[in-house]
């Protein structure tokens, strides 16, 4: 399990930390049932706080994508990949729904909106 962790990113540690493994866990790099390293040797690993890496897991198993097992460990849960992708499809027409009142708010047209869409895009989702 590959995580970077940046001072200079605006999210806080454990954010960093749930997003990449919510990352892995969607794109099936980590795989149902897989074991994640324990809390304590994530934080060692990563040279954080045992506290931020507990959180970062707790908030993982809040949204259903870890399970823990008592005095067995943490591991990827078997839920649904297809309802995960919904949620996180429906979370992104979210913050697109803020991005049109936004654009809205200042006079953007559909054209312009779309326009700076397309310049935002990656190269990889073409």
């Amino acid at each position: 399990m590959d995580i970077i962790i940046s001072n200079s990113n605006g999210k806080p540690i454990y954010e960093q930390i749930s997003s990449q493994v919510r990352a892995q866990i969607l794109s099936g790099a980590l795989e149902a049932g897989e074991r994640l390293p324990s809390i304590r040797a994530l934080a060692d690993g990563l040279g954080v706080s045992v506290i931020t890496t507990k959180r970062a897991y707790s908030d993982l198993e809040g949204e259903g994508l870890v399970e823990t097992v008592q005095g067995k460990g943490c591991f990827v849960s078997q839920q649904n990949k297809a309802l995960l992708r919904e949620r996180r499809m429906r979370h992104v027409e979210d913050l697109m729904a803020q991005a049109t009142a936004e654009a809205r708010d200042i006079g953007l047209t559909r054209d312009q909106l779309h326009d700076m869409l397309d310049l935002m895009v990656p190269e990889d989702l073409e």
